[in-house]
């Protein structure tokens, strides 16, 4: 289902109709005004509509307790809908050696870079990876930088920047992941990342059906 960015109306009829929400990346950034913050000069231009379309689809999902798969932008988006900061410019601002996109490598790849995780072995992510350890890939200059509320951090690089992120305030499996498992073909976690958030989605359908 296409979901309207442009007709608010339009838009809250859809999100009864479905059981769970990815949010997938962008090229734009979250407006720093709405972490408290100003452009220093690294952050992309916002996207308005995508914003406001994505904080509606949150306050469905946490009103409603449906799954939410929030990637890269989309993570960003949750930890900021959720009263959390960002660091606008990973390079400028932390220094790390670690190539978090491609383009800040020379001469640049073809694909996205790949560097080392460490999961939480409390989190929902070790269990589904089977473990502490992963590799994922990257693509983003800005992370997660204070945590928003209900959040736990359940993955980080080797340079500290945090890769992930899951809901504790309730049961309702959200998860937020700065990599782009959808781009990892192939890759076993990825694959079991989608399929136990299609399952918790088919969790979130019976629930719903058994209330009506």
């Amino acid at each position: 289902m296409l979901l309207s960015l442009v007709d608010p109306a339009q838009l809250q009829k859809q999100l009864p109709e479905l059981e769970a929400f990815v949010l997938p990346g962008s090229p734009a950034d979250v407006a720093p005004a709405e972490y408290g913050s100003v452009n220093r000069g690294k952050s992309a231009p916002p996207d308005a509509l995508r914003e406001t379309t994505d904080r509606a689809i949150l306050k469905h999902a946490f009103s409603e307790k449906k799954p939410v798969l929030a990637i890269c932008y989309g993570c960003q988006l949750l930890n900021v809908y959720l009263g959390g900061t960002l660091i606008q410019d990973l390079r400028e601002e932390t220094d790390t050696p670690i190539a978090h996109t491609k383009h800040d490598i020379v001469p640049e790849p073809a694909d996205d870079p790949i560097h080392d995780a460490t999961l939480d072995q409390a989190g929902r992510l070790a269990k589904i990876a089977g473990g502490g350890e992963t590799q994922v890939n990257s693509s983003h200059h800005q992370a997660v930088e204070r945590v928003g509320k209900g959040l736990h951090v359940t993955a980080h690089a080797p340079d500290g920047t945090i890769e992930a992120v899951e809901w504790t305030g309730d049961s309702n499996w959200v998860v937020g992941v700065q990599w782009h498992p959808e781009r990892m073909f192939g890759d076993a976690f990825s694959e079991s990342l989608f399929r136990d958030f299609i399952a918790a989605a088919g969790q979130s359908r019976n629930a719903v059906a058994q209330k009506v």
